[in-house]
């Protein structure tokens, strides 16, 4: 069977395919079917702060115990999601494991990562900006020490 371009486009010249008898009846007219031409069809109204509230931006905070926490870090960035990650709570090594994998995944995604403290980066997604360098601060403090 060859594929009729026509049919697919819907300009093909088959008339059997429409029933003339079906578009030759007039169809009841009933005032209960017909909204009145001063109302509004609330369906289609869409209100402005439904769409500023679905656009907000947000920050996951998170402090994984295990490298395979960084798996759920990369989620939350591939979802445009902000993320602060706390490593107090880990090894050195792993915790440099976990950087290397989510600086890997922010490179990817053309996002940002950075150091915001003793053990706390934040990572973030490419919509994201951030104005600052609170690393440059750290480094001062850890200098007057």
């Amino acid at each position: 069977m060859a594929f009729d371009f026509g049919k697919f486009l819907g300009i093909s010249d088959d008339d059997e395919l429409y029933d003339e008898e079906e578009y030759a009846q007039p169809q009841e007219n009933t005032e209960s079917s017909q909204a009145p031409l001063n109302s509004i069809n609330r369906n289609n109204v869409v209100s402005i702060k439904a769409g500023i509230d679905s656009a907000k931006s947000q920050i996951v905070l998170y402090e994984p115990r295990v490298y395979s926490d960084a798996k759920d870090v990369a989620q939350n960035l591939l979802k445009n999601k902000a993320v602060v990650i706390n490593f107090s709570r880990m090894e050195d090594s792993s915790a440099r494991r976990i950087v290397d994998f989510i600086t890997g995944t922010v490179y990817a995604l053309n996002g940002e990562i950075q150091r915001i403290g003793d053990k706390i980066f934040l990572a973030t997604p490419p919509k994201f900006q951030t104005d600052g360098k609170i690393s440059d601060l750290v480094d001062k403090k850890d200098n007057l020490n």
